[in-house]
């Protein structure tokens, strides 16, 4: 794979004045039509969940569930095991035992710091112990994109699938206990119930997404995109369909510039999220907000409805 992209980069001068005749010479290659697919499909999920992930401001559990993947994928590499398969195991547990601890997750930065710690040095050590090639579990590190085989564009979409059927099926509920747990509670939705749901969906996202934008780097996709959407737009459905289409736009464009140089596509689109995040933070005016001016209209909401539907 690196030796078939080295020759192809050999022969790239860079964009041609036709736009077109990029398109078609970057998707005549088999590994960047997989890394497009894959891309794509990580890039929505993540805009979807990202979004809550935002709204309920737990931005630091997330990327700590997102590192704790990796001792999982390099224990798995240990024993055998697709390594991937090892990540989502291990973020699901993780990701159970958070959901369990609700509200307060938000105030423990400090043990899940310590814990998100030993799980890297945890991971470390795996990886030092595997007497093979490794290199698969360091890529879940920063993210292989344009490594991923058809099978793991499978594995993406059916995780990610599952994922977003999860969002759906919570989507009210999930949005007013996030808006304010304490009220939601109080009009009998089952906020705990919720908040596992919701850490299980995350702990999808985030097994699809390593594998286009690393463990280290996942903020770009599941917060970079929501922070940017929440800021343009106060209404949640066009909230998250702008997040989904920033990450798809990130995703597409970092792809297409790395084609034709010789750096890995993580950095052009954690680096396109970074720069459209600070242009849209510098930008005067009022910032728009899409929390606590919901609480009225979703409690209303709520007192018509049965908790999950």
């Amino acid at each position: 794979m690196k030796s078939c992209l080295a020759a192809h980069l050999a022969v790239a001068a860079g964009f041609s004045p036709n736009p077109l005749s990029d398109v078609g010479a970057i998707l005549s290659w088999q590994f960047m039509r997989s890394a497009y697919e894959a891309g794509t499909v990580v890039a929505i999920v993540s805009g979807v969940v990202g979004y809550f992930v935002v709204l309920r401001q737990t931005a630091f559990a997330a990327h700590a569930l997102s590192d704790m993947g990796f001792p999982g994928a390099a224990g798995a590499a240990l024993i055998g095991v697709n390594p991937v398969v090892g990540m989502l195991v291990f973020t699901l547990a993780v990701g159970a035992v958070m959901g369990a601890l609700g509200e307060r997750v938000r105030g423990r930065d400090t043990v899940i710091g310590i814990v998100l710690a030993f799980a890297l040095a945890l991971g470390y050590l795996f990886s030092s112990l595997y007497s093979g090639n490794s290199t698969e579990a360091f890529a879940l590190l920063f993210g292989q994109i344009t490594g991923v085989t058809s099978w793991d564009v499978v594995v993406t979409v059916a995780a990610s699938v599952v994922a977003l059927g999860a969002i759906a099926i919570m989507y009210r509920p999930l949005l007013f206990a996030s808006v304010d747990e304490v009220v939601a509670e109080a009009r009998r939705v089952p906020v705990r119930l919720l908040s596992v749901g919701f850490m299980l969906a995350l702990a999808l996202a985030v097994s699809a997404a390593v594998q286009v934008i690393g463990v280290l780097l996942i903020f770009a996709l599941l917060v970079t995109p929501a922070a940017i959407a929440e800021r343009l737009t106060r209404r949640p459905g066009a909230a998250i369909a702008c997040g989904s289409a920033l990450a798809v736009a990130f995703v597409w464009l970092g792809l297409a510039i790395s084609y034709y140089q010789p750096y890995p596509p993580s950095f052009f689109i954690v680096g396109l999220g970074f720069a459209t995040y600070v242009a849209v933070r510098v930008v005067p005016g009022r910032r728009t907000r899409s929390g606590r001016g919901l609480i009225g209209r979703w409690d209303a909401l709520m007192r018509s409805t049965s908790p999950l539907h």
